[in-house]
């Protein structure tokens, strides 16, 4: 068999860009039975609800969803399970330290098959307030609408 090469995304927290302002990204390996990388390979898992939390020096990852694998017999496993994420004892000490300041948290925001192996994107972040998620909207409604501006001048242009 051809061994994998290249980034296969799996699932994506896309409200978590919203919800949160990102501050540091790290890539962890994730502990998991093999019923559970049979389902994500069927691309099923959602990060809606997930977070980190580090016990012990260990991280581990609460609330993600990978369903049960459908021709799986006794040896399943639990949708919403607990599982280990792989970091280095630095990163973890690193991120323990800071998701003990206030508004602090640590989420998930993508899962995915790096090389075969499945991996976790997660991400230190703090939480935003009301006020600043109208204003990154505004922002981000700014840009698009100066781009379309600018593109629309640029069509006017060459066809003049």
């Amino acid at each position: 068999m051809a061994k994998e090469k290249g980034r296969k995304l799996i699932a994506q927290n896309k409200k978590a860009r919203h919800d949160y302002t990102i501050i540091d990204t790290y890539e962890a390996g994730m502990v998991l039975t093999g019923t559970e990388v049979k389902s994500l390979r069927q691309g099923r898992a959602s990060l809606v609800d997930g977070f980190v939390q580090i016990d012990g020096g260990e991280a581990w990852l609460h609330n993600v969803h990978v369903p049960e694998y459908s021709q799986g017999t006794w040896t399943n496993h639990s949708a919403r399970r607990r599982r280990k994420l792989l970091l280095h004892a630095e990163e973890i000490a690193k991120l323990d330290a800071k998701s003990q300041e206030t508004g602090h948290t640590i989420i998930p925001l993508a899962l995915y098959f790096k090389d075969g192996r499945a991996k976790c994107e997660i991400a230190l972040a703090k939480g935003k307030r009301e006020y600043d998620k109208r204003q990154t909207l505004r922002e981000k409604q700014d840009t698009r609408e100066a781009h379309r501006a600018m593109s629309a001048a640029r069509r006017r242009q060459r066809a003049a």
